[in-house]
């Protein structure tokens, strides 16, 4: 389980930054598509360090 701690701490950097990125864009202030963006990307990143952790340790297991 620790090896997975990386992946949520950057998933769940990538949904406040999605949320702050929202408000910015609800309320039309500057660089709300930026934040949004880097939210994104931040929570894609995550999501694809976890599936190859998943696949790493499935290889050793075997």
């Amino acid at each position: 389980m620790k090896r997975y701690i990386p992946a949520i701490i950057i998933l769940l950097i990538g949904f406040i930054f999605t949320i702050i990125g929202a408000l910015f864009k609800i309320q039309h202030w500057p660089y709300g598509s930026l934040i949004l963006t880097i939210g994104m990307l931040l929570k894609v990143v995550a999501i694809c360090y976890a599936i190859i952790l998943l696949i790493v340790n499935n290889k050793k297991s075997s």
